[in-house]
């Protein structure tokens, strides 16, 4: 038997059937991943409408980058990038002037399909994508990952507080997400991580997108 086209096939949320359409909430400097959390505080009234559609309905929120130039049209439809993460909301926290504190637990990629701009809030039909879970096939690749994050995060004199997440028993996607997550890149180095088709090429991605920050960093003290 094929498994349903959007329901998530493994994990904690193995059971959880994501729509085939749902909210878009789009930002021009967040880039979510599967399996990490989002917390996020909604103001705006067409997002408050969406969080109270999601909260009665299928309980998620596709999160998705704002392409450059979006402070020109932000309170319209800018351009989105078509690759983002669904997230299910796991906490809605409703507040007395009508704003809510959410949190969104991550869960797949997606690719938007078709917009469709029939409310206040911008809505997709999307088609998740596959290939992006799992563990590696080459323990060198975590091997080399982990060790130019810790001189990375070393020469920010920062590392002692990322050694829990280097541990062995911290699974490889995990561990992925999270340095994409919380390491200083810019939000277009992260929407570059997420469109990798697969975690093996994210990880890569990531290592050569790290090993170059370090060379850049050496390059601006040899100059000083």
């Amino acid at each position: 038997m094929q498994p349903e086209p959007n329901r998530v096939p493994s994990g904690p949320a193995a059971t959880f059937h994501i729509p085939d359409l749902i909210p878009v909430f789009p930002l021009p400097n967040v880039v979510f991943f599967p399996r990490m959390y989002l917390p996020l505080h909604i103001f705006e009234p067409r997002y408050r409408e969406m969080v109270a559609d999601a909260a009665d309905g299928g309980h998620c929120v596709g999160m998705a980058l704002l392409k450059e130039g979006w402070e020109e049209e932000y309170y319209g439809n800018p351009p989105i990038y078509e690759i983002g993460c669904v997230g299910r909301l796991v906490s809605v926290e409703p507040l007395p002037d009508g704003r809510f504190n959410i949190l969104l637990q991550g869960l797949r990629r997606f690719e938007i399909r078709e917009q469709l701009f029939d409310r206040s809030y911008r809505r997709a039909r999307i088609r998740l994508k596959t290939g992006g879970e799992g563990g590696f096939t080459d323990r060198a690749m975590r091997a080399d990952l982990v060790r130019i994050a810790q001189s990375y995060l070393a020469a920010k004199a920062e590392g002692h507080h990322w050694q829990e997440l280097f541990r062995q028993n911290v699974d490889d996607e995990v561990l992925v997400h999270s340095l994409s997550t919380y390491l200083d890149l810019t939000p277009i180095e992260k929407q570059f991580l997420m469109e990798a088709e697969a975690l093996q090429q994210r990880a890569r991605r990531l290592t050569d997108l790290l090993q170059f920050k370090l060379h850049e960093r050496d390059d601006a003290k040899g100059w000083g």
